[in-house]
């Protein structure tokens, strides 16, 4: 969906058509949600940006407080739509989901009359990328913001593609492009270009082989009907850095009880409870644990959560904090998928 969230703020206040618009909060820590065309192109405002920062680049901008019911109202019409049109359709996101096209006679035509029927009903318009892997399409998507629709094949892609930064592809982030830079990689091309055992022996068997193989924009990840909820979180920014020990416990003994009711509404429970904390280094640390039995229970995931934060007794302000369930169907292990040194049993650090 394009610019989603200010594009349906804009439905409801249609004075403001035409003129920049930014989707944030209003604490001093606050990010853009969304920003509208006009904003990004008048003054590169974009997602994630500092809120203060837009401000300043863009004084006289519409700033609104996001409305999170009324995007999933709207993203619920869009993707109904989407499955009455096609059998396979993965929804990622308010605002975002993959539809598998494969056996469908016209893929284009399919899709062109899918955004025409999201306009007509909704009022909102997409961008529709169409390629051979779900890494591409999100690649492809992007070419044609706002409203467009593009097919790339994959040997389009390598010519297209090859000056541009690792970076451009999903689930490279910052750190791994400056890695990458620092043994002189620093487009698709020098990646492709680059032996796979050396990349398995700087980034390990696992990642080298993944960069390696999406370099070549090889991607074999099918499109699934519905996406497995793993976690469920809570988390808060401060809006000055708390380093008293006792607001803490009692912003996570909040964090907790929210995450509790949430996870009631959902009837879901899990065995791995987490922590989240960042200083105001902007050091990172996560924590968790494993009960016994799958939980909701705000009496069960409160004392652990806070158990967690005392046993890692934070020795710097902390600028962020957040709670954390996980293991609601496979009962995952403690801490799966973090790095090693971020796991610990209570009462003992790592």
């Amino acid at each position: 969906m394009d610019a989603f969230y200010a594009s349906v703020e804009l439905q409801r206040r249609p004075q403001l058509r035409g003129k920049p618009v930014v989707v944030c909060g209003s604490g001093p820590r606050a990010v853009v949600t969304t920003a509208s065309y006009e904003a990004r192109r008048l003054a590169g405002i974009h997602s994630a940006m500092p809120a203060a920062e837009a401000r300043r680049r863009l004084p006289d901008a519409a700033y609104l407080q996001p409305d999170f019911t009324a995007y999933r109202e709207a993203s619920g019409r869009v993707m109904a739509i989407l499955r009455r049109n096609a059998e396979t359709v993965e929804v990622v996101g308010l605002d975002e989901a993959y539809v598998d096209l494969g056996g469908i006679f016209s893929p284009k035509a399919t899709m062109r009359r899918i955004a025409a029927e999201i306009r007509a009903e909704t009022g909102l318009t997409c961008s529709v990328g169409i390629s051979e892997s779900r890494m591409l399409a999100k690649i492809t998507s992007e070419l044609g913001k706002p409203a467009g629709l593009v097919v790339l094949s994959r040997e389009q892609a390598l010519e297209r593609f090859s000056g541009d930064s690792p970076g451009l592809i999903p689930g490279i982030g910052p750190k791994t492009v400056a890695k990458l830079e620092s043994i002189g990689v620093r487009t698709l091309a020098d990646l492709r270009s680059r032996d796979p055992v050396e990349l398995e022996r700087r980034f390990g068997p696992r990642q080298g082989r993944w960069l390696h193989r999406r370099a070549l924009f090889e991607d074999e990840t099918p499109v699934a009907v519905s996406r497995e909820t793993k976690s469920q979180s809570a988390e808060t920014t401060f809006d000055l850095d708390v380093g008293d020990r006792t607001q803490l416990e009692a912003h996570l003994a909040e964090l907790s009880e929210e995450l509790c009711r949430r996870l009631h509404k959902r009837q879901l429970k899990g065995r791995t409870i987490g922590i989240k904390v960042r200083l105001d280094d902007w050091t990172n640390v996560t924590r968790s644990h494993t009960v016994d039995a799958p939980t909701n229970d705000p009496s069960v995931v409160t004392p652990v959560a806070l158990d967690l934060l005392r046993a890692y007794d934070p020795q710097r302000p902390v600028r962020l904090l957040g709670v954390r369930v996980a293991g609601f169907d496979s009962g995952e292990a403690s801490g799966a998928g973090e790095a090693p040194e971020a796991q610990m049993r209570l009462g003992l650090t790592a």
